[in-house]
């Protein structure tokens, strides 16, 4: 059955939210070009953002095909609507809730976030989302959890790369530290550009972690789980040695085929150059106090 958050909140905070919903929407009417609008969140960065089209056309998304182009030609086929993520694992209120409710467009904020792959190549992007703390809150963490896990959805049909394999024991698996996805930076995103999430890019919910290298950022979220043990994720199952589990974007620490110590933007053109990689992607301020203590070489 799928939930709302109404069943999980005292009905008059409820009613009361729902109110002010509506008086905003009414607000609205007549400007529909404002309905994914969200108000620019204090953590956005002022460097110049890609461009729809590069942020659409050039991306990772296996599930889809291996090529960077493969997941605007394909994803077309994903069902998007309606869409349901089940909550589980050590929450006080577990359940099947709609992306609507989880990400209401009146609780929207735009997150202009640096975006950093592994492969040494970036992006601005100007996502539209919620806190993931937000929505840990409510389902309610129990004392005992300590990590969050998160699975894409399985299906071969609409997902044509699941059925070709390629080494991945597919779904697509992801998972953070319970501090780390209650880090205000962390993100469930619905939105880009002040329009629906793409197909490609993760629709019609995903998770934006800036600090980390893209691969973290899973999409097409289907379950989120609370767990007291250290999930296994997609790419550290696959290969250990290259991928580990916190992937946390770091210059000094290089891919073991290949630097890590600059980076190349999207969109920069053909003598544009290489930029040098910011530790935590620029995101230090918020986030260096999480690995205190911690060898980044060792735990990466």
């Amino acid at each position: 059955m799928k939930l709302k958050w109404s069943d999980v909140t005292p009905e008059q905070s409820y009613l009361d939210r729902r109110k002010f919903i509506a008086a905003g929407a009414i607000a609205l009417l007549g400007t529909p070009a404002l309905a994914l609008a969200g108000k620019t969140s204090r953590y956005s960065t002022v460097e110049k953002q890609n461009t729809f089209e590069e942020i659409t056309n050039y991306n990772n998304f296996y599930e889809f095909g291996t090529g960077k182009t493969d997941p605007a030609s394909n994803a077309g086929s994903l069902k998007t609507s309606p869409w349901s993520v089940r909550i589980e694992g050590m929450v006080d209120h577990p359940g099947s809730y709609g992306v609507e409710d989880l990400v209401p467009d009146s609780a929207l904020e735009e997150r202009i976030y640096r975006l950093r792959c592994v492969e040494a190549w970036s992006m601005v992007i100007p996502w539209l989302g919620v806190p993931l703390a937000a929505i840990l809150k409510k389902a309610g963490p129990q004392s005992g959890a300590k990590y969050v896990a998160f699975q894409t959805l399985l299906d071969p049909k609409q997902m044509p790369g699941q059925a070709y394999g390629g080494g991945i024991d597919w779904p697509y698996r992801e998972g953070l530290r319970l501090d780390e996805a209650m880090n205000p930076l962390t993100i469930l995103a619905t939105g880009l550009y002040g329009r629906v999430l793409p197909n490609q890019n993760g629709a019609p919910i995903r998770l934006v972690v800036p600090w980390k290298y893209g691969f973290k950022s899973i999409k097409s979220i289907v379950a989120i789980s609370l767990t007291d043990k250290q999930p296994r994720t997609t790419w550290q199952m696959l290969q250990p040695s290259e991928y580990g589990f916190y992937a946390n974007v770091n210059p000094q620490v290089d891919h073991p085929r290949w630097s890590q110590a600059t980076e190349r933007r999207i969109g920069s053109g053909l003598f544009g150059g290489r930029q040098e990689t910011l530790m935590f992607n620029g995101y230090g301020d918020e986030v260096a106090s999480l690995y205190a203590g911690m060898n980044l070489a060792k735990a990466y």
